[in-house]
């Protein structure tokens, strides 16, 4: 996972930050935030749509939500969510929770398995884990 995630954002990075002009200055780039928490619901019914929500703390005003990331293996998914950040900006550092959300629609009767992305500490990537059983 945290391959495919730094190609992904090295490839986004790479491909949007360039400028014509000769400044040489990043105009943005991409930064992984940390999931605060998440609301979901205990179980999930087949066939059945739901909005889970998830909080994160945008640091400043330069940080704006771009994306969210979803690695996806039979019934587990891996989260993460990602900013753009303009730091030529005139920015508020004053950090504040941001809720974002997405939808699912439940499909098959197995467990669903969720890893929401937290941070890295010492290079090792930390995930907040939540199972959801589908019911019929």
């Amino acid at each position: 996972m945290k391959r495919y995630l730094l190609l992904m954002i090295l490839t986004l990075a790479l491909c949007t930050s360039c400028s014509l002009d000769n400044d040489n200055s990043a105009e943005f780039y991409i930064e992984v935030m940390p999931v605060q928490s998440v609301e979901i619901p205990e179980e999930f019914v087949q066939g059945e749509t739901y909005e889970i929500f998830m909080t994160y703390i945008r640091p400043s005003t330069c940080h704006v939500f771009n994306n969210l990331v979803f690695d996806i293996q039979n019934h587990e998914r891996t989260v993460t969510i990602l900013n753009t950040v303009y730091p030529q900006e005139e920015c508020s550092f004053e950090a504040e929770e941001e809720t974002i959300s997405f939808e699912l629609t439940v499909s098959g009767t197995e467990t669903y398995l969720f890893k929401f992305f937290q941070g890295t500490v010492e290079g090792v990537d930390h995930y907040h884990l939540v199972e959801v059983p589908v019911v019929e």
